[in-house]
């Protein structure tokens, strides 16, 4: 079997040396180093020289206190190498009190708007945003392919956005019994619309619970768990899975 990790963050340190061979013998065939400002995007850029791995550049949206017009272009420069695959990790982020959602918007209007003029999808974070997220995508998802990462609104949220093209990937969380709402979501999506992740370090899933750092061998179970929920198999799982993450993004090969 071959599985894919959509989106994972391989930088920061958390990680011994026996990473990449791990992933490899847990049959995690590759893998997409995600950036979320101008240092983590040029990083993977740096990572994808191996060739498992490819990159996202972006600018996620609780790291724009450095995000000037000069980093934008950068990250459209990155944009073009042929191993980058995406624009992420953009999107909306009001989690926090504090949060500038004018300035969230408009950064990610314009990486939207890069994402149009470069024929590449984007990977996006949204969190505590789902009115204006949804606003946005229905207004933008005719012109784009759209991965919303980890994904955590409504399903019928989810079922709107699917009939517009979006495609939702899930990653340990959904793995827990506790996690009904990205359960649900996952019983009511077509499987074409479904990818695997694991937002390393972050989320490990059940049997890693509390465990740190979370790895991309954690593919097998995340992808376990759908089969279960779905009532196939993970061989169906698998396939579908890796199939649908070569049709979203056309730089993997």
């Amino acid at each position: 079997m071959n599985f894919i990790d959509v989106h994972c963050h391989l930088d920061g340190g958390h990680y011994g040396a026996d990473l990449f061979e791990n992933i490899k013998k847990a049959g995690v065939k590759k893998f997409i180093a995600v950036g979320v400002d101008l240092q983590t995007s040029l990083f993977g850029k740096d990572l994808s020289e191996m060739p498992q791995c490819y990159f996202t550049a972006g600018f996620h949206p609780t790291e724009l206190k450095d995000c000037k017009q000069e980093y934008l272009d950068k990250i459209e420069e990155l944009a073009l190498d042929k191993k980058c695959v995406a624009i992420g990790e953009i999107g909306l982020d009001y989690h926090y009190p504090d949060t500038d959602k004018p300035l969230q918007r408009r950064v990610f209007e314009a990486q939207l708007t890069l994402a149009e003029k470069l024929n590449l999808p984007v990977q996006i974070h949204s969190r505590d945003s789902a009115e204006d997220m949804v606003a946005i995508l229905r207004e933008r998802a005719g012109g784009l392919k759209i991965m919303l990462h980890c994904y955590s609104h409504s399903v019928e949220i989810a079922e709107e956005l699917a009939k517009l093209g979006v495609y939702f990937s899930f990653g340990g969380t959904s793995t827990y019994q506790g996690s009904k709402k990205a359960r649900r979501t996952i019983a009511a999506l077509p499987l074409d619309r479904i990818l695997t992740e694991t937002d390393s370090p972050y989320l490990p899933p059940k049997s890693k619970q509390g465990l740190f750092p979370n790895t991309p061998e954690s593919i097998p179970e995340i992808a376990a768990n759908i089969a279960v929920i779905k009532g196939l198999s993970l061989e169906e799982v698998a396939r579908s899975v890796w199939n649908t993450a070569h049709t979203l993004f056309d730089k993997l090969n």
